[in-house]
């Protein structure tokens, strides 16, 4: 479908105003430089590294893949398959260097381009390709950036040797597993021994899980790829971790990985210990180990435990430069900390992320009333009340090292990134992304009894008196905040009120950064929740907003939003009269263990839950329109759920749309999801009886 939308085209040029756009930025211990990528401007999708000299405020380019693989296109089928995927999983758009990992005062980087692996020297700015045993990937520096680890074909190396430093056993050696990757928070599978002495190394063994295939038709003539897969009920993979020593020395990690499989997170903390953070497989109990690699043995330091799920607090648990454990600590109505068990003044705040340490305090992101924003607090591990240090509504996030601050902030009038400096000086990053085509100003409302969060978003031409279609933007699901003070997410509701709706956007409970409560009140049924917020707080804005015609509601979302998109034509009908669902999750008990698990629990422990969150045995029911959205090449909600939902459809003689994408992901990377935009509107005006 060809784009001639001025918007769509525009959101397509600039990876939805991405490209340029500082990204990735990484600290220096001290705080004296700063290593970030960036791309030339607002149509060139590749990104460069560089790196900002605080000092003197001077910036210079360290890795152009231009430059490095010159023809290099920078597809996505291009990259070793292991990273194909980590990108998909990290929604990463840009291509160019996708990632790097570099010493801790960041003299040395080091970087893959398909498959090839870079040491850059940062003062110098020479970058050297290493010989490698094959593709490579996820490469990481010792200390000292003489040697780097990275993993090629499944085992793990360390430059200049070119036979492998694990052994050759059958498994996958320093990767993540699936579930870690897509659902737990942790990309990586190898970490260096300060001293460089050693790795510690996942080994993943995936030989018990079912397979995944795709034949894509946009590789023709290429084999089904395959991969293995978690699925809800079934086995995960059997994940160990490794002491690897490079003078051939290996020492396996014990804990009882029966009860907790997940490994959620690993670091060294000190050549002598390393801190492990495991799971139980429903995650209600989360545990802190110290392990000692010398002979592999670990000891519980702290256990969280709770009777829904235990949900990550990134950052958290810690262990403090002084030896506190620094946890969670949660109520039914926030997320807070506690240092050694005793909780943390937190008053009036929801915890969203600990971001590291700034002048002897806690440098946190934050809720503090409306959940829309986010703010930045210093958070006093001696007890003192937190100080907020973000101005003003918006999205704020932080980045430290000693006393160096990187604050970020987005609000209707766009982003500013600023280094505020120890001598007070404040340094601008440079932005050469597009400036966003619209200044959107949501009308944000707390609606019910349970204060749902919601917006409403009107064309920019709108008439007072004059009653529009509603369209209902929705997620709804598990771990995402939909109504957010962030202004590029605006931009493309902006487009669809500008097509003739009254845009509405909720998030239900079940939804993140509201409490905890509110998160947990999906537990064992993702859908009757959902769809029960959703309508009520549709009749709530309706009596606010005037102009809302609850008589043409469409509905329309991506993944977990698609499945709700399905969820609302097929059950209420009453409510919704058409439906674009895009990559929906149809039956749960087809999805990965760990996020399902979390929330529903097994199937088998669940039956009723599972069965009621499937869609189904709902296809007879189908009486509005629906048009189902897929991507061919989407590993994280495969493309089998839409087929199911579509045959369950046909054989049912219940019409509906299928609009499949040939090569297309999860994440819907490029233009891709302005093309859908362009069939969605079609439909949808179709669909809700909408002319010219």
């Amino acid at each position: 479908m060809t784009i001639t939308d001025p918007f769509l085209s525009l959101s397509a040029r600039t990876g939805r105003f991405t490209y340029g756009a500082p990204r990735a930025a990484g600290l220096s211990e001290d705080g004296t430089r700063l290593l970030l990528l960036r791309s030339t401007g607002p149509e060139d999708p590749v990104d460069r590294l560089h790196l900002l000299d605080t000092a003197t405020d001077h910036e210079r380019l360290i890795a152009d893949p231009a430059v490095l693989v010159p023809g290099r296109t920078g597809h996505r089928d291009d990259l070793p398959t292991v990273e194909r995927r980590l990108r998909e999983r990290t929604r990463l758009v840009a291509a160019g260097i996708g990632t790097y990992a570099a010493t801790a005062d960041l003299a040395v980087a080091v970087l893959t381009l398909d498959g090839r692996l870079f040491r850059a020297d940062t003062a110098t700015g020479s970058c050297t390709e290493l010989p490698t045993a094959g593709p490579a990937f996820d490469p990481r520096p010792d200390a000292t950036g003489r040697r780097v680890a990275y993993v090629c074909d499944d085992a793990l190396y360390v430059t200049p040797d070119k036979a492998p430093l694990s052994p050759a056993d059958g498994a996958r050696w320093g990767v993540a597993e699936f579930a870690a990757a897509e659902e737990l928070g942790r990309s990586r599978g190898h970490w260096w021994r300060p001293d460089g002495g050693a790795l510690l190394a996942a080994r993943v063994d995936e030989s018990a899980l079912p397979r995944r295939y795709f034949a894509d038709p946009a590789s023709p003539g290429e084999p089904a790829e395959d991969f293995a897969y978690p699925q809800a009920g079934g086995p995960n993979a059997d994940v160990q971790l490794w002491v690897l020593g490079l003078d051939r020395t290996r020492v396996r990690l014990r804990w009882d990985d029966a009860a907790f499989p997940y490994v959620c997170a690993a670091s060294w903390a000190g050549d002598d210990e390393i801190l492990l953070t495991v799971a139980d497989r429903l995650q209600q109990n989360v545990l802190l180990l110290s392990a000692y690699p010398a002979t592999g043995e670990t000891r519980e330091l702290s256990r969280t435990t709770d009777e829904f799920w235990v949900d990550d607090l990134p950052g958290t648990p810690a262990r403090l430069t002084d030896g506190r454990l620094l946890t969670a600590h949660d109520t039914p109505e926030a997320r807070g900390l506690a240092l050694d068990g005793k909780p943390l003044d937190t008053t009036g705040l929801q915890i969203r992320r600990v971001v590291g340490r700034l002048r002897g305090r806690l440098l946190c992101e934050t809720t503090e009333g409306d959940p829309a924003d986010q703010h930045v607090h210093l958070v006093d591990p001696d007890g003192g009340a937190p100080v907020r240090i973000s101005d003003g509504p918006g999205t704020h996030s932080a980045l430290a090292a000693a006393d160096t601050l990187l604050l970020t902030s987005a609000d209707a009038d766009g982003t500013r990134r600023r280094l505020v400096l120890a001598d007070g000086r404040e340094l601008p990053l440079a932005d050469l992304s597009a400036a966003l085509p619209y200044r959107v100003v949501p009308q944000l409302a707390r609606v019910t009894e349970l204060g749902l969060p919601t917006a409403v978003v009107y064309p920019r031409d709108h008439v007072p008196g004059r009653r529009l279609p509603v369209l209902l933007d929705v997620y709804g699901g598990p771990g995402f905040q939909a109504v957010a003070s962030e202004p590029r997410r605006w931009q493309l509701r902006q487009w669809w009120a500008d097509q003739g709706f009254a845009v509405v956007t909720t998030d239900n409970r079940g939804t993140p950064f509201v409490s905890p409560d509110f998160a947990r009140a999906i537990f064992r049924r993702f859908s009757r929740v959902a769809v029960d917020d959703q309508v009520t707080a549709l009749h709530a804005l309706a009596e606010r907003h005037p102009d809302l015609d609850l008589g043409r509601v469409g509905v329309r979302g991506w993944s977990y939003g698609g499945y709700f998109a399905a969820l609302a034509v097929l059950r209420r009908p009453d409510v919704f009269h058409a439906g674009s669902a895009g990559a929906p999750p149809t039956d749960f008990r087809q999805y990965d263990t760990a996020y399902t698990e979390r929330y529903l629990g097994l199937p088998q422990d669940n039956p009723e839950g599972y069965a009621g969150d499937c869609l189904i045995d709902d296809a007879p029911s189908l009486t509005r329109p629906l048009l189902l959205v897929h991507g061919l090449a989407d590993d994280n909600v495969h493309p089998s759920h839409t087929l199911l939902l579509s045959q369950a459809l046909t054989r049912t003689g219940r019409p509906h749309r299928v609009l499949p994408l040939p090569g297309v992901t999860h994440m819907t990377p490029g233009g891709v999801n302005e093309q859908v935009a362009q069939a969605e509107l079609a439909f949808l005006r179709e669909a809700l009886g909408l002319t010219d």
